[in-house]
This record gives C-alpha cells, sequence and structure tokens, in this order.
C-alpha cells in the first residue's frame, strides 16, 4: 500500500512531455484516482491535450465509467476549447452509456453522467441523431415482434398459417374446377396453337354467333376464377412478408447489441429491445439540446430555417443509411456462398451503390430542370432565369420524398449487376435491392435541396487521413494517418463536410 501511495506521489510531479503526461494520467486512472487524473488533463494547453487525446488508450476508461466520467468530461472539454479534434473513438463512450443507462438502476447514475453527455454532444453534435435512429429502430423492431397475431378470414379471425392453408385449399379448388371447365369446353386443342387463329385478320371476320360463344366461354371461366375470396392471398401473402421483415429487424438489433455486451439467450427479445431502447432516452434526456423560440413548433420559421432543418434531417437520413441499411445489406452479402471470402468487393459494392446513386439522381434532377426549361422555351443557360432554377429546385424538395424514383433505382442496381456479371447472386438479393432504393431515395432528397448536397469524390488512396474529412473506422489501425480504402463517401454541402467520410488506415 506504501509502495502505491509512493508511486502517486512521484507522478504529482509536474510532466515536462506529452509521453510523461500520458503516463501519469493512466498511472493514475489504474489506481482509480480519476479525480487526480482530470486534474492533470485540465492543466494542458491545446497542442498538449491534442497530442495526449491521440495516444490515450480511451477503451480503458470507458470501462471505468460510470466513475471516469468526470475523466472523460474534462478531456473532451479541453479538447473542444482548444478547437483540436484528434482521430479517437468517442462512439464507444456513447454506447457504454447506453448500455449503463439500459441495465443498471442505480438512481444516481444520471446524475454521474449528466455533464459528461452534454460534453459528447457538444464534441460530435451529430451523437444526438445517431442515438435517435438507433432508439428509433429499436422502438420499431420492438412493435414488429408484436405485429404477429390472429388474422381475419372469412370465417372470424385465426393463426396466419390456418388462414393460409384455407387460403391456398380454396384456390386448388377453383383451379381443378377450371381446368375441368376447360376440358369440357373443349378450349383447348391442337388446333388452337395454329397463329393463323389468333390472328388480326381471322378475329375480324368472325360472324355473331361465334363472338356470342366467345363471350360465353370467357364469362364461364370468369365466374370460377374471379372471385373475391381468391383475392385474399395476396393479402395473406403481405402479412406473411412483413412478419418475416419484422422479426429479421428485431434479430438485426439483438446482433448489432451483442457488439456492445453479451445477450444471454434466455431472456425474451422484447426486453433486451426495451432495455436498450430505455437505455438511449435515458442518454437523449441526459443531453438536453435546447431549442430556441424560432425553432419552437408554434413560431414563426422564415424559409432559411425551414432549408437549415430540412437539410439536417436529409443529413440524418444519411447517416442512418450507413449505419443501419449498410449492415443489414452486408449481412445478406455475407451470407452468400459466392462472396464468403470477397471482403473487399463486399464494402466495394456497397460503396458503389451510394456513389452510382448520387450519380443517377444528379442526371434525373438536370433532365427535369431541362423539360421545364423547354416547355417554357427558355434558354437554359440564361442568367436571367437562375431564380426559376432555385424555384423548381425547392419544388423538387418539397415533393422528394414521394417523387417516383422506381426507374432510376432499378438502374442502379441494374449497373452494379452488370457490372459484376459473374455473380448471378446479386440479382437475387433482396436486401441489397432494398439498400439500392434507399439509396437512390435518399440521394434525390440530397441532390434537390437548396444548395444541393455534394458527394466527396476525392476517393485518391494512398492519401494522409485529415481530421476535417475523414472519420477512422474502428476497425483501423490508428497508429497511422494514411488512408488504404474509403467505406462511405464524406457529404459536402458548399464546400463544408457535413459528414465525413468513413475511411480505413493501416501501417503497411
Amino acid at each position: 500500500m506504501r509502495d502505491s501511495g509512493d508511486r502517486f506521489r512521484r507522478e504529482r510531479v509536474s510532466p515536462t512531455s506529452p509521453r510523461l503526461i500520458l503516463r501519469r494520467v493512466m498511472v493514475l486512472a489504474e489506481g482509480r484516482q480519476f479525480r487526480e487524473a482530470a486534474a492533470v488533463l485540465q492543466k494542458l494547453g491545446p497542442n498538449t491535450i491534442a497530442a495526449v487525446a491521440g495516444e490515450l488508450p480511451l477503451d480503458l476508461l470507458v470501462e471505468g465509467l460510470p466513475h471516469s466520467a468526470q475523466l472523460l468530461e474534462t478531456l473532451f472539454n479541453k479538447l473542444i476549447v482548444s478547437g483540436q479534434r484528434p482521430n479517437i473513438n468517442a462512439d464507444q463512450v456513447i454506447w457504454q452509456l447506453v448500455r449503463l443507462l439500459a441495465s443498471h438502476d442505480d438512481p444516481t447514475l444520471k446524475t454521474k453522467v449528466a455533464k459528461l453527455a452534454k460534453a459528447l454532444l457538444e464534441y460530435q453534435p451529430n451523437f444526438h441523431m445517431e442515438i435517435l435512429s438507433r432508439k428509433k429502430a429499436l422502438e420499431q423492431a420492438l412493435q414488429g415482434l408484436g405485429c404477429h397475431g390472429l388474422t381475419p378470414n372469412v370465417s372470424g379471425l385465426t393463426h396466419l398459417h390456418a388462414a393460409l392453408k384455407t387460403e391456398l385449399q380454396l384456390h386448388i379448388d377453383v383451379y381443378k374446377s377450371a381446368l375441368h371447365r376447360l376440358d369440357e369446353l373443349h378450349l383447348i386443342s391442337v388446333d388452337n396453337k395454329k397463329p393463323v387463329d389468333a390472328s388480326h385478320q381471322r378475329l375480324l371476320s368472325l360472324k355473331l354467333k361465334e363472338v356470342q360463344q366467345r363471350l360465353i366461354d370467357n364469362k364461364t371461366l370468369l365466374t370460377i376464377l374471379d372471385k373475391p375470396a381468391l383475392k385474399q392471398l395476396e393479402v395473406l401473402v403481405g402479412t406473411l412478408s412483413d412478419r418475416v421483415q419484422n422479426d429479421k429487424e428485431a434479430l438485426f438489433c439483438v446482433s448489432q447489441l451483442k457488439r456492445l455486451q453479451p445477450v444471454p439467450e434466455d431472456i425474451p427479445v422484447a426486453t433486451v429491445l426495451m432495455s436498450f431502447s430505455r437505455g438511449c432516452g435515458a442518454l437523449l434526456d441526459l443531453m438536453q439540446i435546447p431549442h430556441s423560440p424560432c425553432h419552437s413548433d408554434t413560431g414563426y420559421h422564415s424559409e432559411t430555417e425551414n432549408e437549415q432543418d430540412i437539410g439536417k434531417d436529409v443529413i440524418s437520413k444519411y447517416e442512418s443509411l450507413y449505419r443501419q441499411y449498410r449492415p443489414r445489406a452486408l449481412e445478406a452479402l455475407n451470407s452468400m456462398p459466392d462472396l464468403m471470402h470477397a471482403t473487399q468487393l463486399k464494402s466495394k459494392i456497397l460503396f458503389s451503390v451510394v456513389v452510382l446513386a448520387f450519380r443517377t439522381c444528379k442526371t434525373l434532377r438536370e433532365h427535369k430542370l431541362l423539360q421545364t426549361y423547354r416547355t417554357l422555351n427558355l434558354d437554359p443557360h440564361s442568367t436571367k432565369f437562375l431564380s426559376l432554377r432555385l424555384e423548381v429546385m425547392r419544388c423538387l424538395a418539397a415533393s422528394a420524398e414521394s417523387y417516383p424514383l422506381q426507374e432510376a433505382e432499378n438502374q442502379v442496381l441494374g449497373l452494379v449487376c452488370e457490372t459484376l456479371k459473374e455473380y448471378k447472386c446479386l440479382e437475387k438479393c433482396q436486401e441489397l435491392r432494398r439498400y439500392a432504393e434507399e439509396a437512390t431515395k435518399i440521394a434525390w432528397q440530397l441532390v434537390c435541396q437548396v444548395p444541393p448536397y455534394e458527394l466527396d469524390t476525392d476517393f485518391q488512396t494512398p492519401v494522409r487521413l485529415h481530421p476535417e474529412k475523414h472519420q477512422r473506422h474502428h476497425t483501423s489501425s490508428r497508429s497511422s494517418d494514411i488512408v488504404r480504402g474509403f467505406l462511405w463517401p464524406a457529404l459536402i454541402s458548399e464546400s463544408n463536410y457535413v459528414y465525413k467520410a468513413v475511411v480505413v488506415t493501416d501501417g503497411t
């Protein structure tokens, strides 16, 4: 005990270099002297705090939460004041707080981590949208778990599988009856295969009795096949599809949560989802984003403020595309035998979908603008009509969420499949199709904003990591600042990076 005390006293001597400061902080943290370690960081200048933060083993401090909250709060506050943004993985702090708030009943826990939560929000404002997005995903998955109740059919409420069996049996009976009727009417014979029987000239030469008989025959078949009850199958299949998707969403959320902490197999899935949803909600409450009067729900909104609010919303959707839809698509690609070992190819496919979606949507936007000019017989190159372009852009932005994009979505997926013809499995991957559809919808909303958002298409590698436009993927080596690959493109608005590119760095 005396040796430990002597060691702490020796460490209190003022350090002279970032290396010594780092060692001192770690010695104090290992001895759970988090208050004293925070005092050491509090005295550091801007350059020194950035150097120390870049080398600090943040995961060890995260494990010490909530006791290390003051130390982490001091670290992030100092970085905020200094204006420095070293490439540290602050996400792990956020999700450790969510885990603690989800599983602990300590009434003092919120008080202990409240200041840290606000410091994290100020350090990285998009944390709020990230947590909110995760909370919504958990709530939707939880809601989907309860959508497996009884299904209405002609006899009342019953289980979906029983309704499907009844409906399929009805279809079988009707189809057998129709086949039998076709045989009775002798409508199918070898002579019917002659193309001349269906020629336009032959059909126009039919006599009255022949047309009447054709009507009777077709009406007889229609009476057998066109039954209201037969239309129930499509509804039941749709319900079955929704239930499959709901369970996939729930299991995907659980697999994501398993990365934060082990999830016992014997605990109900709903309990796990509710617990972490509650943790996300508690952390959002602690962050408590202040709302100014001009951003209230009832006050006046200027046009600029409305555009800014819409802009924040579409940026959050772009983030959601990366954090929610991309992992699902990647999981689906991982399950395909043909792509099992093609790790880099799978990442490139998902990256390419986003880039192609933006290019396709920009082309579509320019085509619609050009159509407008041609309709009004205006010169699209004339500077006199710039205001018209802005108004048309605003109209496109206002209707972006409901704009029909099926052709563009098919084009994006078609380009990917055409480029990788040897991988036929891509054409049948429903998750990849859903990912391409969502990427196209979000890209359309982004390129139609005023001003429009752009992707940073500078994907040159190797290049040195720039903190203002790159964020390191959590699996990357932190000992190197050389970018070896891009996992996600950066989003730009008027030369400002509103969402950083996710990159891979290594020391090779």
